[in-house]
């Protein structure tokens, strides 16, 4: 499955996920459930997936967490706020280049209709 495929049905569980439960929970309550979707759907899901820095070879553990990590292909970072800005993308971002990852969203499940809370960022550009 490539990441194309991956992402439509990452986007269709979000938006599953936000009719069943609504806009404003916590961001955990949102990863826990869209996780669960992924995996009925058959796909490999990972929380909470650590992202290394690695800079001349050396590994830096200090990295970041992602929320979730699809097939090892697609980033997935959630939030639950009024509004994602500029540096929520750059979080994205900076995961993608990090694990080398194409493909990533950032899923604001903070909006009254989720469509307007989906960001589909590819690694180089934001979208």
């Amino acid at each position: 499955m490539n990441e194309n495929e991956i992402g439509k049905i990452i986007v269709n569980d979000a938006v599953t996920v936000h009719k069943e439960l609504g806009p404003g929970l916590l961001e955990t309550v949102y990863e826990i459930i869209l996780a669960y979707e992924l995996e009925r759907h058959g796909l490999s899901v990972k929380r909470q997936v650590s992202i290394p820095i690695e800079y001349h070879g050396i590994k830096f553990d200090e990295g970041f967490r992602a929320d979730i990590l699809v097939e090892n292909k697609v980033i997935i970072e959630l939030k639950s706020v009024e509004s994602v800005n500029k540096a929520h993308k750059k979080q994205v971002l900076t995961y993608l280049k990090l694990t080398g990852c194409k493909l990533g969203y950032l899923l604001n499940f903070g909006e009254a209709l989720m469509k307007d809370g989906i960001s589909r960022i590819i690694n180089g550009e934001i979208k």
